[in-house]
């Protein structure tokens, strides 16, 4: 009932369609394509901005400046685009073709049709390739569907062109080029081009995640519990495809392609994989690797081979393997291109396959991506109208929906920084994304139940269908936090924000899904849903419980088991590439290789697809029309609880898609889209403000597994809702033939009737190499027919695929036979030895020997490729029918390393190989090294160092040594002059030797040899020293003497005598030192006689040692000695430093001196003085004080007074007046008490004279006191 009213809306929508556009018939039978659309002139000066033609790396950080000019740019690719009605037309044809009871049914058409219905029209192409032309490009291809052209140049013709320029970024530590604005064109071509698919290197990403291997398929995992990998066997029974198997129904007849842009490390891994696992018995399946070519009406090839690209070759074959393990009868066709400078491979292939002139496969896996908002608009429109024309050829194009939840524009990093983003080519209407699973028997603690404890024959264990969870390894999620212990998932106490645990689980690995919002626009944040973004919109198909009414294509449509290991299952492949992370495909595969990855399950939807189309008769173009139609019937409006994935074991027998209702696919974010809740990490959400994760499962549909997974069975039997039409396969028995030349092959060609087919189909062969011919007998057949081709004596030897089609009516259907044709004689190459090891500098040679065969006796020319940088291959001689000598020659500075070099054989157009290993490593050589490598040394001295030389590759000559680099009067010598292990470098200056620091090179030889270290050698001069003086002034009276310290400080390291002497002396003053010579200090004594010449002088102390002559000098002042009363007495008590002096004149005392305040016991000044016996009365009035400032003008000059003689009490009054004061300011008080003394800065003494003084001290203090009365 459900599907009849879906049926009636459909037709509404046609119905209206057809209102307003004109109708598909009429477009098909006008046979031309639309009208012009280019009305304008071109006008180079009138531009229009081509957006979303921009990565979100080309930014100012990543810039590394301009490529050259003449940088080449190959194999660039230009999306056209149709007007908005054209594009209305191809969408109501699409949905025709995928509705049954429209007249356009499955009626697929060609890439000419599809061209001449919905491309540009001619004159549209005409003026965009001449366009391209008149600016230099070289354009190679204009596709027949009429939307993309293939154009090479160079940065310089794209920055005269399109307006922008090619830069080198450096992103991640990657080098890569892009163009650094959105390219511009004439604002004439705007309504048909679209914009230039890629103008940088960046690529697209593989979809697995690698795990390391296991010692076992069933095993104990590092937290206690057991892992279960996944093999064939293990596929086969948990989505039922066991009864599709023994049905004879395993893909016979069908091809699936993969789409690479790589080779494969070696075939014969897909080979071992179907051996080990039980799959080689269906023997009609094939492995093959094409590069598919561009029409060859076309000028330019742009498809070459890749080789093998680690670790996309990984990819490859794991595409491979898991495509055969769901079909395990279909031919593998690995379709690959090398990408360009700036188109991916992938691409390329892909367009090449939909525009051949035969039908292309009918099943196209994908398994790589970009996200929207990065891949750009350009890109996003060329892989929507690819799948376009794809499904218009009956194509169902499968593509992995990611490997990073709703986050994919986050791939594999430890969290989400640019929001909610999807696969940009998983997001088209036009394709089936798939996404990702686990299994939740871990998590529940079920395991038991579902896999046995051993392996079967074919190293399966599973038991039956497993219940299902969303592919999730995140902290973010759901399960993994509540089997943690952790609640809620978001906010400060999530396992996220867990100190220890969160580190350790943060990470955006998981199935891929959410909805298209960047297929169209520009993002104005970089990399983030913003700006003019808008998404696919929403096919009409695409109605299911569930699903969201967003108005937008959101994916994924269905799901397979896609874990890598967190929950205990991943997937087991063949890779043997271990260089590059690989592992060696032994008779045990616990040991291969393991991961996850919707890259397996998207070869593996494929493969169940292609059992549908062996099953329904043909092509079935886009498939997902007919998946949402099942799931509508089977969840209606409220859902189908029986088809519950966690129901596990008694899920119903009769589901077609299992519900998966458990769990989430949420991952750890920062950013946009990110609900913190309180906590440093956030969790993906729809809302920034409230806990809305992106995304969890419900019932029915969902963006974390689509419609759900499949029971494969079930799938393929209920397919006859679509009604396929009687139809027929070709197979050939044998699929490969090899025929010398002038002689024939034959191959069984059998026709397989369908869904009732009965008539007769015609048989014919193309792709023949020239000079083979094809004969059937019969021509027409309901059956078997005999396919005969046959090699004249000429026809051209090689290798090709020869496809055989069957037409009956409207259909053809196609098969292939491989072809080889061998020349009537040939021969083989083989090396001997087969391995060459050798040093730089040297050669080694191998016999080439040519082996005839089939009766060749031609001369063949030999040649070496894939030599090492540096090494030279020569044969003698050159051309053989037996054996030549190669010579490998390495240079001296060849590279090092192991390679294989390949010795090609010719012989005409006949061509054959073998190979040698060659490994050039370093020659014998040795390193110098000094030890210590700095030496310091005196003019007229010398020093010493250990030259050491140090053997390397087997070295074991003497080395002769020598110095260069020598300063003037510095001497090399070595000890011994050659050596194979150590000699003593001595380094001798002169005492002229120039002084400074300079680099010694030491150099070592040995025959062609030499090596060389350095020695930083300091030449200092012999020595020196310097004079002082302590005190160096010195004051005294005519008839006294003073003395000063003389001091030596060496410098340089001087060690000599100095003698001293002194002069400049005035008249009268001797000098004596003690010691004249010295080696540190001497005092030197001056002595003034009672006649010496007073005044001030300064006096020169000499020092010589040797040549070196060094002065120092002393101020020496001498003065007259004063007279004083008879009774007055004046000298110098303690350490003064200066002597003092003191004179009497007009009743006024003049004392100078200098020396120390009086607060300690160890006093330093100069006093005059009288004794007094008795009692008595002195009083002093300061006059003037000079010398000292500030605070010291009190503590300058002052009264003093000692009491000595008998054990009493004795008692006196002192009184000292300022400068300048008229009255007493001040009056202290002084006791004496027994023996001992004070002063009047309250100072002790035990002085045994008693007396009263006027004291001075201080530096060249001079105190005048005015004596107003004294009574002694």
């Amino acid at each position: 009932m459900f599907r009849k009213l879906g049926f009636a809306t459909a037709w509404v929508v046609v119905a209206a369609l057809f209102l307003n556009v004109p109708s598909v018939t009429a477009q098909v039978e006008s046979g031309h394509r639309s009208r012009p659309r280019i009305t304008q002139a071109i006008d180079d000066a009138n531009r229009a901005v081509l957006a979303g033609n921009l990565r979100p790396e080309a930014s100012l950080a990543n810039d590394r400046g301009a490529v050259p000019d003449s940088f080449l740019l190959e194999h660039m690719l230009l999306q056209l685009k149709r007007s908005p009605a054209q594009e209305q037309v191809l969408q109501l044809f699409i949905d025709e073709l995928h509705t049954k009871g429209s007249p356009n049914f499955h009626h697929w058409i060609t890439a000419q049709e599809f061209g001449d219905r919905f491309g540009l029209a001619q004159p549209d192409l005409d003026a965009v390739t001449a366009w391209l032309q008149s600016h230099g490009f070289q354009v190679n291809v204009v596709y027949p569907s009429g939307m993309l052209i293939d154009f090479s140049g160079t940065a310089g013709q794209v920055r005269r062109a399109f307006q922008t320029e090619i830069h080198h970024l450096q992103v991640r530590r990657e080098s890569h080029i892009a163009n650094m604005s959105d390219p511009r064109i004439p604002a004439a071509l705007a309504p048909v081009v679209s914009g230039v698919v890629s103008l940088h290197d960046f690529r697209p990403h593989t979809m697995h995640k690698m795990r390391q291997p296991r010692a076992q398929f069933t095993f104990p995992d590092p937290s206690g519990g057991n892992a279960y990998a996944v093999v064939p066997a293990d596929l086969a029974k948990i989505y039922n495809l066991n009864p599709l198997f023994s049905a004879g129904i395993s893909g016979q007849g069908q091809t699936i392609v993969l789409i690479e842009d790589t080779d494969v490390f070696t075939a014969s891994d897909w080979s071992t994989f179907r051996a080990t696992f039980g799959l080689s018995g269906y023997t009609s399946a094939s492995f093959m690797q094409v590069h598919p070519p561009v029409p060859s009406s076309q000028p330019s090839n742009n498809c070459g081979a890749p080789g093998v690209v680690a670790p996309n070759d990984a990819e490859a074959i794991l595409d491979a393997e898991w495509a055969s393990a769901s079909a395990p009868s279909a031919a593998i066709e690995m379709a690959a291109c090398a990408d360009t400078t700036t188109t991916f491979g992938g691409l390329i292939a892909v367009q090449n396959l939909i525009n051949a002139t035969t039908p292309p496969p009918a099943i196209m896996s994908i398994s790589y991506g970009q996200c929207e908002t990065v891949n750009g608009a350009a890109a996003n429109a060329s892989y929507n109208s690819a799948y376009q024309q794809a499904v218009t050829e009956g194509v169902s194009v499968f593509v992995a929906a990611g490997d990073s939840g709703a986050a994919g524009c986050d791939n594999s990093v430890s969290e989400a920084t640019h929001g909610i983003g999807v696969n940009a080519f998983a997001s088209t209407p036009n394709n089936v994304a798939v996404g990702g699973t686990d299994f939740s028997d871990t998590f529940s603690g079920t395991n038991a139940n579902y896999w046995n404890s051993s392996n079967a024959s074919a190293f399966g264990s599973a038991l039956s269908y497993i219940p299902e969870i969303p592919w999730n390894d995140s902290c973010a999620g759901a399960l993994l936090s509540s089997y943690l212990g952790f609640s809620p998932t978001y906010g400060s106490t999530s396992l996220c924000n867990d100190a220890f645990y969160g580190s350790f689980f943060m990470t955006t690995v998981g199935g891929g899904g959410g909805p298209s919002q960047c297929a169209t626009g520009t993002p104005s944040a970089s990399g983030v849903v913003s700006g003019t973004c808008a998404g696919w919109p929403k096919p009409s198909w695409q109605s299911v419980l569930g699903n969201p009414q967003d108005g937008v294509r959101d994916t994924p449509d269905v799901s397979l088991f896609a874990a890598d290991g967190l929950w205990s299952h991943y997937y087991i492949f063949c890779w043997s590439h271990t260089a590059q992370g690989g592992a060696a495909c032994g008779s045990d595969p616990s040991a291969w290789s393991g991961a996850g990855g919707t890259s397996f399950a998207s070869p593996i939807m494929a493969g169940i697809q292609a059992l549908i189309n062996q099953k329904a008769g043909g092509p079935q173009g886009n498939p997902a029309p007919v998946y949402y139609q099942l799931a509508a019937a089977e969840y209606g409006s409220v859902g189908n609880s029986s088809c519950n994935s966690s129901n596990g074991t008694s899920t119903a027998s009769t589901c077609i898609f299992y519900d998966v209702t458990l769990g989430d696919m949420d991952v750890d974010c920062a950013g946009p889209n990110c609900y913190l809740g309180g906590g440093t990490v956030g969790v993906l959400s729809t809302s920034n403000t409230a806990f809305l994760p992106a995304y969890g499962t419900n019932t029915g549909w969902d963006f974390a597994t689509g419609i759900g997974t499949v029971n494969a069975a079930n799938l393929v039997n209920n397919w006859s809702s679509s009604s396929p039409q009687p139809s027929f396969t070709l197979s050939a028995s044998p699929t490969s033939l090899t025929i010398l030349q002038g002689a024939s092959g034959s191959t069984a060609i059998t026709v397989t009737p369908q869904n009732g087919f009965s008539d007769s189909v015609g048989l014919s062969a193309s792709g023949l190499p020239g000079g083979v011919t094809a004969s059937f007998s019969p021509n027409s057949t309901m059956s078997t027919s005999t396919l005969t081709l046959t090699a004249s004596s000429t026809a051209t030897i090689g290798t090709v695929t020869v496809t055989i089609s069957g037409t009956s009516g409207s259909l053809t259907n196609t098969t292939t036979v491989s072809l080889a044709v061998n020349p009537q004689g040939n021969y083989a190459l083989s090396a001997s030895p087969n391995s060459l090891t050798m040093v730089q500098g040297a050669s080694g040679t191998s016999t080439i020997t040519v082996t005839p065969q089939n009766g060749f006796n031609g001369i063949v020319g030999l040649s070496a490729s894939g030599l090492p940088s540096g090494v030279t291959a020569s044969f003698n001689p050159s051309s053989t029918a037996s054996t030549s000598t190669l010579t490998l020659t390495a240079s001296s500075t060849a590279a090092t390393g192991t390679v294989t070099v390949t010795v090609a054989g010719t012989n005409g157009n006949l061509s054959n190989r073998t190979t040698l290993s060659l490994t050039v490593s370093a020659p014998p050589n040795y390193t110098v090294s000094a030890s210590p490598n700095s030496l310091t040394i005196l003019q007229g001295a010398s020093g010493s160092t250990a030259i050491t030389v140090t053997p390397q590759n087997g070295f074991s000559d003497s080395v002769g040594l020598s110095a260069s680099g020598l300063p003037g009067g510095v001497t090399a010598s070595f000890s011994p002059n050659s050596t194979m292990s150590t000699s003593t470098l001595t380094l001798t200056a002169s005492s002229t030797a120039t002084i400074g620091t300079v680099t010694v090179t030491i150099s070592g030889t040995s025959g062609s040899l030499t090596n060389t270290t350095t020695v930083s050698l300091a030449v200092n001069p012999q020595g020196n020293y310097a004079l002082s003086a302590s005190p160096n002034s010195l004051t005294m009276v005519q008839g006294a003497s003073g003395t000063s310290t003389i001091t030596i400080t060496p410098q340089n390291s001087f060690n000599g005598t100095v003698s001293l002497s002194a002069s400049g002396l005035p008249s009268g003053v001797t000098a004596s030192f003690n010691p004249n010579s010295t080696t540190s200090t001497s005092t030197l004594t001056l002595t003034a006689n009672s006649t010496a010449t007073t005044g001030t002088v300064t006096v020169t102390i000499t020092g010589t040692s040797g040549s070196l002559t060094k002065a120092t000098s002393i101020s020496l002042t001498v003065r007259t000695v004063p007279t004083l009363p008879s009774v007055w007495t004046d000298g110098d008590i303690g350490s003064t430093g200066v002597a003092g002096s003191a004179g009497y004149a007009n009743d006024v005392f003049t004392v100078s001196g200098s020396g120390a305040q009086i607060y300690g016991t160890a006093d330093a000044f100069h006093f005059v003085y009288q004794p007094l016996t008795g009692d008595g009365t002195m009083v002093a009035r300061l006059v003037s004080v000079q010398g000292g400032s500030g605070d010291d003008l009190f503590g300058s000059a002052d009264e003093h007074g000692r009491e000595h003689g008998s054990w009493g009490r004795g008692e006196y009054d002192v009184a000292v007046l300022g400068e300048g004061e008229p009255e007493w300011e001040h009056v202290q008080q002084l006791h004496f008490l027994g023996r001992g003394d004070l002063d009047a800065a309250g100072d002790e003494s035990d002085d045994q004279h008693g007396a009263e003084c006027v004291r001075g001290f201080g530096g060249e203090q001079r105190e005048r006191f005015g004596t107003g009365h004294r009574d002694f």
